[in-house]
């Protein structure tokens, strides 16, 4: 289940995600760093002297626009054109809280893995339908039930921009540089985005160098269609996480609709009649969430021992917290149970994370590698005059962040407020005020473009659960007090004279932001009446609110802006001394890898690249995590126990990737990506070929237990084109 983990801390509610390079994302949607004013343009796919040698492993999440298709002729024999490359795009979505997905048939069918639609399967159902635990099956269109809070995205258009962004930064100090790149960024966005059916991303590539304006098209009418029970999806549950052989089903299927119909999608992926075999060649076009494979040294180690030790301390306490609180009860189970599959998933992955940046090799590499980047400009007066310094420049912010990193995490983040209703009520608190402010002077979050995201959020109909709200508020209260001290200004603002339970409590108890007619009310009412409003949530985040926000902007002022300025010249001395044929880091944008169907040696044993549904049973031992549904168990003696069940490829994906469709040179489904072996999780820093491994759901399997275990023969029609 890893490659959900890019997503899961706004997935969670805690204001962050857990996949940003080592910086601090809060209460915004995922969007790349962006930098300040470069000194050197270098145009789309210009290659200057002395650039790398060209790789020799299947290495690279490419850009569909830039896609290097010579090469991977050379590699493995197949040439896609420009018409390949777009049919894939138009094929491909993603889903906007992380997650990838395809269309799999004209009539609007997306496939996406379980674990990407699981906080939808919990939102849809109630005590009497549990959905995650006896799986779902919509026999026709009207029994398909809509998703409260999804969005899917596809990808129509791209452009570059990146002379109008660095444009309007160039000659600017750090500070004034950051304002005017976001003021040209939210022009540029709300432009592109003529309607609602639209939603416009201007992404930052290599770190600044370049800029490019994603235009999606938006559907947020998104149904459920088809979902196992998670036994199945996950089977293997936590020990077998990140590590393979893997018998997981981890496959759902939703539907985008139009004005109350199924969409059309004339651009689809057919399905393989045959799947894939070992030595095929495979892509995965999806959208991996960050990586940090062009980080400074210096960022690198603000990751290892600063960022990522918060995070695994802040996961063990969820997942503390929660075990406890499903101890109350088979509901309180129901309610909290994606929430412990997100904390143990995030946990096992940072761990791994964190031990690929301890390890010497590897940082020991990445200290060669950057101080062979400083070298060559070092050589050249004009490069070592432009660009230097950058390297201490970025180091000098790290020390910054760090002083910063837990009154932001706490005050600005929702790591201190860790709470649905409260997310609303800063929402409406914090959007009544930057709404009545010119588009290009608003937070990114509440820029024009982004507003049908935010109404989406702030006016789904998922259910509330009280008893979990005040659980999630009183740890979170209490973990603010303990990092920022009982002393702290905003500490004694928030719990005045009481404990955190007590404020979690009267916050909980006091406030009607459960409805979402009274959420809708509060935000177009604007700022009077949120200023007057004695709602308890309300009125605790406007305690909060100009705490946030100064703290906000002195990480702006002090970090954001420095690291910005640094980073582009940093990218800038890269294309001078290599040029541009190598691809950007990952940003939650659309990206191609390819690879082939094949094992890798552990310890002088070789792991084989597929499983079969034999040797799921075979693992079965009737206890969780190890525990198959009755349908599975029922329908033993009709499956064909060679049925290949999951598989393994050189693919270079990384978290944001789960979902996405594995195909063959033919743009056809021959598998579903939905994790990577245990050697994958140094993936965010490097890629090692020998070992690094993605994990998919073979398409036959689907096939199989579509037909045989739950009897939607009308879907495996459709994605059949029957």
């Amino acid at each position: 289940m890893r490659w959900l983990i890019w997503c899961v801390g706004m997935a969670l509610g805690l204001g962050f995600a857990i996949g940003c390079g080592g910086g601090i994302e809060s209460n915004s949607a995922p969007v790349s760093p962006a930098p300040a004013p470069a000194s050197v343009e270098v145009p789309s796919g210009q290659v200057v002297a002395d650039q790398p040698s060209e790789l020799v492993s299947d290495e690279g999440m490419w850009l569909l626009n830039e896609f290097p298709s010579e090469r991977l002729g050379r590699r493995h024999g197949f040439t896609p054109s420009q018409d390949w490359l777009d049919e894939l795009r138009l094929a491909s979505v993603r889903l906007a809280g992380g997650c990838s997905g395809s269309f799999v048939s004209p009539g609007g069918l997306v496939m996406t893995n379980h674990h990407c639609a699981v906080k939808c399967i919990q939102q849809v159902s109630t005590k009497r339908s549990d959905y995650l635990k006896d799986g779902f099956v919509a026999k026709r269109s009207g029994e398909e039930l809509r998703c409260p809070e999804v969005e899917l995205n596809q990808l129509v258009e791209i452009a570059d921009v990146t002379s109008k962004v660095l444009g309007s930064m160039r000659g600017k100090a750090e500070a004034a540089g950051l304002e005017s790149r976001r003021v040209e960024i939210s022009k540029i966005e709300k432009e592109c985005a003529t309607s609602d059916v639209f939603r416009c991303d201007v992404v930052s590539l290599f770190h600044g160098g370049r800029y490019h304006l994603y235009k999606y098209r938006r559907y947020q009418d998104v149904r459920l269609v088809f979902a196992p029970e998670k036994a199945i999806a996950s089977f293997g549950g936590d020990p077998d996480n990140f590590n393979f052989p893997r018998y997981s089903f981890d496959v759902a299927f939703l539907r985008v609709y139009v004005d109350g119909k199924a969409a059309e999608t004339p651009h689809y992926l057919r399905w393989s009649a045959k799947g894939a075999s070992e030595g095929d060649l495979t892509f995965v076009s999806g959208h991996p969430g960050t990586t940090s494979r062009m980080m400074t040294v210096s960022q690198l180690e603000y990751a290892r021992d600063h960022r990522l030790p918060f995070l695994i301390s802040w996961y063990s306490e969820v997942r503390g917290a929660v075990r406890e609180f499903q101890k109350l009860g088979t509901e309180h189970q129901r309610m909290s149970s994606t929430t412990l599959w997100g904390a143990e998933n995030s946990l096992k992955a940072l761990r791994g994370r964190r031990q690929a940046l301890v390890d010497a090799g590897l940082i020991g590499r990445k200290r060669a590698e950057e101080r062979d980047l400083r070298a060559r400009v070092d050589v050249d007066p004009e490069l070592k005059g432009k660009y230097g310094d950058a390297w201490d420049g970025m180091a000098l912010a790290q020390d910054v962040k760090r002083g910063i990193r837990d009154e932001y995490e706490f005050v600005e983040g929702n790591s201190g407020v860790w709470s649905v209703l409260m997310d609303y009520a800063r929402i409406i608190v914090r959007g009544v005020e930057e709404y009545g402010k010119p588009n290009g002077e608003r937070i990114r979050r509440f820029s024009d473009s982004n507003r049908p995201a935010v109404e989406q959020q702030l006016y789904s109909k998922a259910p509330i659960f009280d008893d979990f709200e005040i659980m999630k508020l009183t740890m979170s209260l209490s973990r603010m007090r303990e990092f920022l001290g009982a002393d702290h200004e905003v500490v004694r603002a928030v719990l005045g004279k009481k404990s955190p339970d007590q404020v979690a409590r009267d916050v909980v108890k006091g406030t009607k932001l459960g409805d979402v007619e009274e959420r809708r009310r509060l935000l177009s009412g604007g700022k009077s009446g949120v200023e007057v409003s004695q709602d308890a949530a309300v009125v605790l985040a406007r305690v909060l609110e100009p705490y946030a926000r100064s703290v906000r902007g002195r990480y702006e002022r002090e970090v954001e802006a420095v690291e910005v300025r640094h980073g582009e010249r940093i990218a800038a001395a890269r294309f001078a001394v290599f040029g541009t044929s190598v691809y950007p880091d990952a940003t939650f944008s659309l990206r191609l890898s390819f690879g082939t169907v094949q094992g890798w040696d552990e310890g002088g044993v070789r792991v084989g690249s597929f499983t079969t549904v034999g040797g799921l049973f075979d693992r079965a031992t009737g206890s969780a995590p190890f525990a198959l549904p009755g349908s599975w168990v029922g329908a033993r003696g009709g499956l064909d126990m060679s049925t290949r069940m999951n598989l393994v490829t050189s693919n270079d994906v990384i978290g944001g990737n789960s979902g996405s469709p594995l195909v063959n040179r033919d743009r056809e489904v021959v598998g579903l990506v939905f994790d990577g072996n245990i050697h994958s999780l140094g993936g965010e820093y490097v890629y090692d070929g020998r070992v690094n491994r993605t994990v998919s759901v073979h398409s036959s399997v689907v096939l199989e237990a579509l037909s045989k275990v739950y009897g939607a023969d009308l879907l495996v029609g459709e994605v059949l084109g029957r």
